[in-house]
Formats: C-alpha cells, sequence, structure tokens
C-alpha cells in the first residue's frame, strides 16, 4: 500500500465508523451468529466466534447483550436463517471494491447492491472478477511512534509474515490469517496497543483518488456500507479527499 496516505484513512474511516455505531452493533451481532451456529457457542473451541466478540468488545457491545446474542445463536433459538454472500465489483477510476454480506433474502441484498454501483458511478462484477487483487491475512496496525524495534522482534517471534513501517510511522504487522490471534495476542502481551487488529482482505495495489474522483468514490462506499445486509467493505482506493 501506498504509505503517504495510510493513517491519514486510517483515522478517516474510524471516524466514519463511529458515526455508525448503532450499525456496527448491528453487524456484529449478525456475525456473533453466524459464527456460533456454525462453529460453536464456545468461544474457546470457535476462532471466529472469539473474533465476532472481539468485534463487538471493540464497540463497546456490554458484556451481557454480547452473552445473550451467543446463546441464542448457539441454541438455534428463534431468528433468521442468515446466508453469507460476497460480491465484487468497479468503483470510480477502475478501484476494485469487495462486498460481504449476510441475508436472509439474496434476492433483495444483490438487487440493492447493483443499484448501488450503477447509481453512484460503479459496476457490479463477477464472482473472483476483483478477488485476485486481495490477500485475505490478518492486519495489525499501530500508530506513528510506536517502537519499529519492539513490534518487529515481537511480532515475528509469533509467527508474522511481515512488517511494514509506512511514510508517516505507523507499523504493519502482516500474518496469515490463521495466525492472527496467535501474532495479535502475543504483541498485546508485550504491551503493544494496536489502533487496528482484524483479519481482513488487503488489497495487493493501491489506486490514488483525489478531488472529485475521491469524493464520488467515498459517496459510493458510504451508500454500500450503509445498507442492511452489509458486513464489511474492503477496497484498494488510497481516498485523499
Amino acid at each position: 500500500m501506498a504509505g503517504h496516505s495510510k493513517w491519514a484513512n486510517i483515522q478517516h474511516r474510524k471516524g466514519r465508523q463511529d458515526e455508525k455505531r448503532g450499525k456496527i452493533w448491528t453487524r456484529v451481532i449478525r456475525e456473533i451468529t453466524v459464527a456460533a451456529r456454525t462453529g460453536g457457542g464456545d468461544p474457546a473451541m470457535n476462532p471466529r466466534l472469539r473474533l465476532a466478540i472481539d468485534k463487538a468488545k471493540a464497540a463497546n457491545m456490554p458484556a451481557d447483550r454480547i452473552k445473550y446474542n451467543v446463546d441464542k445463536a448457539s441454541g438455534n433459538l428463534e431468528g433468521q436463517a442468515l446466508e453469507e454472500i460476497r460480491y465484487e465489483g468497479y468503483g470510480i477510476g477502475g478501484a476494485a471494491i469487495i462486498v460481504d454480506t449476510m441475508t436472509d433474502n439474496k434476492v433483495r441484498t444483490v438487487a440493492e447492491i447493483r443499484h448501488a454501483f450503477s447509481k453512484y458511478g460503479g459496476n457490479l462484477g463477477t464472482e473472483g472478477s476483483v478477488a485476485f487483487q486481495f490477500k485475505h491475512c490478518g492486519q495489525i496496525i499501530f500508530a506513528p511512534g510506536t517502537s519499529e524495534d519492539k513490534v518487529m522482534e515481537v511480532a515475528l517471534e509469533a509467527g508474522a509474515e511481515d512488517v511494514i513501517t509506512d511514510d508517516d510511522g505507523a507499523i504493519e504487522v502482516l500474518t496469515a490469517y490463521t495466525d492472527f490471534e496467535a501474532v495479535k495476542n502475543a504483541l498485546e502481551a508485550a504491551g503493544l496497543k494496536p489502533e487496528v487488529a482484524e483479519v481482513t482482505m488487503r488489497p495487493e495495489n493501491t489506486i490514488e483518488l483525489t478531488g472529485d474522483d475521491a469524493a464520488r468514490m467515498q459517496k459510493l462506499l458510504d451508500v454500500i456500507e450503509d445498507l442492511d445486509d452489509v458486513q464489511d467493505v474492503f477496497h484498494n482506493a488510497e481516498i485523499n479527499e
């Protein structure tokens, strides 16, 4: 990734997420539900559920509400039958976009996503049309000013694949998605608190957008992210508004 604007992009994204806290709770609950139904309600035995619970805690969801949703899902009580579907497409300037959804009505979902792409300057593609431009991996990012030597020592010892220091001073640790938890736990045990820690689809290369193109791309992303069935949106645009 281009390093010069990474930190600004991260802070920009976090700010927008904070504005949408209620929607984040809805998405986390769906993730907990699917994780518990598919892998059981014991976080110790279900890595996906552990990650979902971590997201819930990061979004300041109360512990009793987390437990309620885990119990409800693992007990298979009343609730929607959710299906996970990934969509791929192109945004402004040919930027690649991946949209992960959970839905109880895929006809509705694909119609809403297709409409968003077409109305705001993008194009919905076919399966596999852009996914090859991303890597499924763990990504742990530390704020500028964090000790690069300490992060590198702990991360590589714990099994990280790479440690990258960007031009703006942010430090990015990359892991295989299967090693994410072990590396994150080792870094936190060493007193290193990340700003971002997630399993993600990381773009192999980015497209820089500025001015009107950047604003149009942000609008497209906002519209997609606001759709009820959307869980995550990944893209390879460096947006400099």
